[in-house]
């Protein structure tokens, strides 16, 4: 089944400029599905270059109060958004389950997640102090400040259409910046959604817009010379075009990449505890985010036990529609559902077994719907493009070592480096594999280390295009500049004219 079913509904989301819904000039729009039945529930509105340059427009306007205001005017503004969120988190899992097709329990933890950074961006004020050093030179002193950039463009991808905002735009509004987001045209109503809730914690009009589109509206922000800096997630390709575009174009970029995260299993590890995480991991939100594990790295001695107890415990997970109970549900297009699928195929062609084949899943739901079950492969060649493409999607490839040396080797090869984990009970090996491994974010008997919201998220290699990760320190400091100060104020006693190089007393 493909996704280009016949409408079942004629609406259409607008985009959200200066506080309220603008249906802009463009007539361009696009379908946004739920996956779970496979059919389009409504439209949205696909901007053009000149309505980019509007929302662009107006959160210059807007960003001269917002600049302007006091922290502790921002941070109310977040505290009132972070108590309607809270309040009103259940409104929203349904619009990401009916949009993306996560189950709504994945829902409430990205949102849960997302929360997590609005609290740490409401309390930004300690990090707005400078530096200061008195008497540098005689009379004169030093420190720094660090203000706001202007209008930032945020680029979110579908797989957590709230979530990712909220790690963006939570520190760049309490930073002092305006905002204008693009989100991914697959499920778009989050954004809208959470523009309205800014609007009524009291955000002023302009400092957060929001415009949909595709290509020619990221192309749009990239380019537009107002706009200061740009945040984006999404593949390694776009990724890399994102940055080189928008460095080019004179814009500070931090721009997360591609995943392919694998997991070594040791021979002392807890069988049990990694397997649980292996199935957890790699078969959460079906697949799609860029910290799921999808390479098990199992040591020989341990492989046949350890994919034996992971077929196990997927034969329990329940596959379907996500507001019915579900473990996993569809994945985000027919297109994106039939590409991971054509892996399988692969997989066998290239000498590796299939061991649960998604395909074969019962389902819960919808016979329409973009469905795939979990799917298990094992003794997968690191040749095959089932080990060296990001599916993104519910499969699990195990890759079989001889020991720990091997399956470091592997790891640090890829091209990428977003997230890794080890599963041992050994603390000597764990102590080197945090030292050795070459990659941003580490998880020692924990299979998706996403930091928490006071450090920051990032991979290395081509899982990160920039060298600002997001939320937590690097987040401020990405949407903030640092301006040094030097000042004398003179005195009775002050010297007189001195053409010659400034020197210390």
């Amino acid at each position: 089944m493909t996704d280009t079913l016949p409408r079942t509904e004629t609406a259409v989301l607008d985009h959200w400029i200066n506080g309220a819904p603008w249906a802009g000039t463009s007539e361009r729009t696009g379908q946004v599905f739920n996956p779970a039945l496979g059919r389009v529930q409504k439209e949205v509105r696909f901007a053009s270059r000149e309505d980019v340059g509007e929302a662009v427009d107006a959160a210059s306007a807007a960003w001269l109060q917002w600049r302007d205001a006091s922290i502790a005017k921002r941070q109310g503004v977040l505290f009132a958004f972070r108590e309607l969120l809270n309040a009103r988190k259940e409104e929203l899992a349904e619009i990401l389950t009916a949009e993306h097709g996560k189950v709504l329990s994945d829902a409430r933890g990205e949102i849960a997640r997302g929360m997590e950074v609005v609290e740490f961006a409401c309390g930004l004020g300690h990090l707005t102090k400078g530096a200061y050093s008195e008497n540098v030179s005689t009379g004169i002193d030093v420190y720094t400040l660090r203000q706001p950039l202007g209008v930032v463009g945020i680029i979110s991808p579908f797989n957590f259409p709230a979530m990712v905002p909220l790690w963006f735009f939570s520190v760049a509004l309490a930073a002092g910046n305006a905002v204008v987001l693009k989100p991914s045209e697959k499920d778009p109503t989050a954004a809208n959604w959470l523009a309205g809730l800014l609007t009524e914690a009291g955000l002023p009009d302009g400092v957060f817009n929001v415009v949909h589109g595709d290509k020619e509206a990221v192309d749009a922000l990239l380019e537009h010379p107002d706009v200061r800096a740009i945040s984006f997630v999404g593949s390694t390709p776009i990724a890399k075009y994102v940055y080189e575009t928008a460095t080019s174009h004179g814009k500070r970029v931090q721009a997360l990449g591609g995943a392919k995260n694998h997991m070594l299993v040791l021979p002392d590890a807890d069988l049990d505890l990694a397997a649980d995480a292996a199935v957890n991991a790699g078969f959460g939100s079906a697949g799609e985010r860029c910290m799921a594990i999808s390479v098990v790295l199992a040591v020989d001695t341990v492989a046949d036990e350890f994919v034996a107890k992971v077929a196990e415990r997927m034969a329990g997970l329940k596959v379907g529609d996500g507001t019915r109970g579900c473990d996993m549900g569809p994945l985000i297009t027919g297109q994106h559902r039939d590409k991971v699928t054509s892996y399988l195929d692969v997989a066998g062609a290239d000498g590796a077994s299939v061991v649960v084949d998604g395909r074969d899943v019962e389902i819960d739901g919808d016979a329409n719907g973009f469905w795939l079950g979990p799917t298990l492969i094992d003794n997968v060649p690191t040749t095959s493009t089932v080990y060296t493409d990001e599916i993104f999607g519910p499969v699990l490839s195990v890759v079989r070592v001889e020991g720990y040396e091997e399956g470091l080797g592997i790891i640090n090869s890829s091209r990428y480096g977003n997230g890794t984990a080890i599963f041992t009970n050994d603390g000597g090996a764990a102590r080197r594999f945090q030292r050795e491994a070459t990659v941003g974010m580490i998880g020692i008997n924990v299979p998706i280390p996403v930091p928490v919201a006071y450090h920051s998220f990032g991979g290395w290699k081509a899982s990160l295009f920039g060298d600002a990760k997001a939320y937590g320190p690097h987040g401020f400091e990405f949407f903030t500049a640092e301006k040094a100060v030097t000042s004398r104020w003179l005195d009775p006693s002050h010297g007189g004219i001195n053409l010659g190089f400034p020197q210390h007393d």
